[in-house]
């Protein structure tokens, strides 16, 4: 079943602002892009009211997606528990104001945090994430809004990496305001078959992020799209496909992603790449 198709704005640049909106929408429709998703670094980068009005004269749809930089954690011991709950109900509202269905992004722990834990220590780590959360995901959930939580890969969590975990630790919470979101290039490196995961995840999927094996474009890598696409319609998924890769020019973020060397000959053209790709997948 053909998705709406997004693009992330950290492709071209971070942190996204009211003044380099304008253009990256206009670059994105032009390619054929429904939808952008657009991280928020630190509420105030962009204004929610001016960015509908901008997407709407592109006809471009909106994905909100969360930055979990220093600090920013839904665990006490390796953030700031509700400063981190004041951000997301920032990014609650600004899915609110310009009609996303979801917020998604990593919301347990700092991207890059990474400690061990024995069985003792995890389990109360989920306790402390689901009572943390809950408070968040009733608010979302009264606004027709899910909290997508992204699994992410050994070398930039510890705490949740694979869907299986994801859904174990978000059980109580999971279809009241939360869900999962889940990006092609982590679970290439977690799940033993991606494919498999995406069906054992089914209905909790709220969001999906894709880009090719390598975080660049889609369609050239080692990925199996088509069985990508068949899991993700056994799922029942019909939600947005949004591709996530990042510009290395900015260090803040070329750090934070580990983008050490050109992932395209341009960003412009990982972009078209990746959009003609999926269109021909989903039309094959």
């Amino acid at each position: 079943m053909p998705h709406t198709i997004a693009v992330n704005t950290w492709v071209w640049t971070s942190p996204l602002s009211d003044a380099t909106l304008e253009p990256l929408a206009r670059k994105a429709a032009d390619l054929g892009y429904d939808a952008l998703e657009l991280p928020l670094e630190n509420v105030g980068d962009w204004d929610p009211v001016r960015v509908r009005e901008t997407l709407d004269g592109f006809g471009l749809g909106a994905i909100v997606v969360g930055a979990m930089g220093p600090k920013r954690s839904l665990i006490d011991s390796v953030g700031d528990v509700a400063a981190t709950q004041e951000y997301l109900r920032a990014c609650i509202d600004a899915a609110r104001v310009l009609g996303s269905d979801a917020v998604a992004g990593p919301f347990y722990a700092p991207t890059g945090v990474a400690w061990r834990m024995d069985a003792d220590e995890r389990a109360a780590v989920i306790r402390e994430l689901r009572e943390n959360l809950a408070p968040l995901a009733t608010e979302a959930a009264d606004l027709g809004i899910t909290l997508a939580v992204e699994p992410l890969n050994r070398y930039e969590t510890s705490v949740i990496n694979t869907v299986e975990q994801g859904l174990d630790a978000l059980e109580p919470l999971i279809g009241a305001g939360v869900g999962l979101a889940l990006d092609t290039y982590h679970l290439n490196i977690e799940e033993k078959k991606p494919a498999d995961a995406i069906r054992a995840a089914g209905a909790a999927i709220a969001h999906v992020q894709v880009c090719g094996s390598d975080r660049g474009a889609v369609g050239d890598d080692h990925t199996d799209w088509p069985e990508i696409l068949r899991a993700l319609d056994d799922a029942g998924y019909r939600g947005p496909l949004g591709l996530e890769s990042f510009t290395g020019e900015n260090a803040t973020i070329a750090v934070a992603a580990s983008v050490w060397r050109p992932l395209a000959a341009s960003q412009d053209e990982l972009a078209s790449r990746s959009i003609a790709a999926l269109r021909a997948l989903e039309h094959s």
